[in-house]
Formats: C-alpha cells, structure tokens, sequence
C-alpha cells in the first residue's frame, strides 16, 4: 500500500501495511470520502499526528477516541482543533487543569500543533468520522493500526503516555509499563473533569519525568 506517511513511521509500520485488515480499511475510507459523505479530516491530515511528530521525536503520548464529528475541527491531532475554531469542551477543561498545574494564562488557540512538534503524538485510536455521527469508523480497522503504532512506541523506553477515561486506560495493556511513565486518571469532560481530571497535575508531572531522563520538557 502507498501510505503518505513520515518515514520514520512508515518504515515502523510498514508491516501492517500489506495485512488484510489495512487494505478492508483503505478501501472502505477511500470509498466513504468518494461517496459524497463529509468525513472528517481532510485526506491530507489523517496522518497528520505522525507527520508532524517522527517517532524518534516522540516524548509524550496522549491517546483519544475519535476525530472531532463538527466541521472545521479535526485535523488528524486528538483533542485538537484548528486555529480559529471555537475551545471543545475537553479541550477547555484540558486548558483548565494546565493553568491550574502550571500557572498559564488561559489559551484561547485550540490548535495543538506545537504540542506535537515538541514531541506529543496526539493519537485518536480511530483516525475518521463521518460529520455529525460520532464513531462511524470504529471497528473498520483503525484500532488495530494505532494499537500497532503503540506497540512499535513500545519498543522505546522513558516516554509518558496520558491515559484519560476508561478507553485510553484499556491501552495501558500493550504499554511497556517497567520503562515508561503511564498517567491515568479520568476523562476531560464536562461530565468526568470534576472527578479527578482537574488537580491530576499530569503536565508537570510529565515534564518532571522527561527532565529526570534527560529530556526537555513540553512547554505545555
């Protein structure tokens, strides 16, 4: 298969490629796109988290779900919307808990590019969506490639993975938990935050476990 992918991925991944399950995918994806459905995100950014994060970058993970459903939003980053578009409500409260954790004033950007280009693969399990059908993709394949992409992270030893809410925590199974840092605690939304996503302090913890291994930290 011909994958536009960065290639330091690419060639981690290159085994799944050629698999049945990828191929069903590809085509099912490529013919939801040309069916005249709106599907989320644009082709060019489905990859988007690995495009700009090459593998021997990464420091950070953090795992979510599905694409955002809503237009002008996804764009291939997890819990990221692009510039301009109005602050998810997660996302709000993932900006919350950073101000509380680290001092920041409130960002008003929900545009998580700098996040990744410091090292934060922002990584949704399933990497499309139709518009207004949240997880229309799920069970066509996608999990079992980002749970592939896991485990080539795996491989490498004294990163943080940010696991939030029960589904990313299931993830926590194919981690290599001895050599890296796993952070649980529930999901950033409005209906789970006050349950222990705020005062989790995850960002500083984070960057105390990557300046501990000779890292930089993430300016968060």
């Amino acid at each position: 298969m011909n994958v536009k992918m960065e290639e330091s991925w690419k060639m981690a991944l290159s085994d799944e490629f050629d698999k049945d399950y990828f191929i069903k995918l590809t085509d099912f994806v490529r013919s939801e796109y040309m069916s005249g459905k709106t599907v989320y995100p644009a082709p060019i950014n489905i990859f988007n988290a690995f495009n700009l994060c090459p593998l021997d970058q990464v420091k950070v993970v953090i795992i979510g779900q599905d694409p955002y459903h809503e237009p002008g939003q996804a764009h291939g980053l997890c819990f990221s919307v692009q510039d301009g578009i109005s602050l998810p409500p997660s996302l709000q409260n993932i900006y919350k808990e950073i101000q509380n954790d680290l001092g920041r004033k409130s960002i008003t950007n929900g545009d998580l590019t700098k996040w990744a280009e410091q090292g934060v693969l922002l990584l949704n399990s399933t990497l499309t969506v139709c518009a207004h059908a949240a997880a229309s993709h799920a069970g066509h394949g996608w999990e079992q490639f980002t749970d592939s992409v896991i485990r080539a992270l795996s491989k490498r030893k004294n990163l943080v993975y940010l696991l939030w809410g029960s589904y990313a925590q299931k993830k926590a199974e194919i981690i290599n938990q001895d050599e890296n840092l796993i952070l649980k605690s529930v999901h950033p939304s409005p209906l789970s935050a006050h349950r222990g996503f705020f005062g989790n302090h995850h960002f500083s913890n984070a960057n105390e476990y990557l300046i501990a291994n000779g890292k930089e930290p993430i300016n968060w």
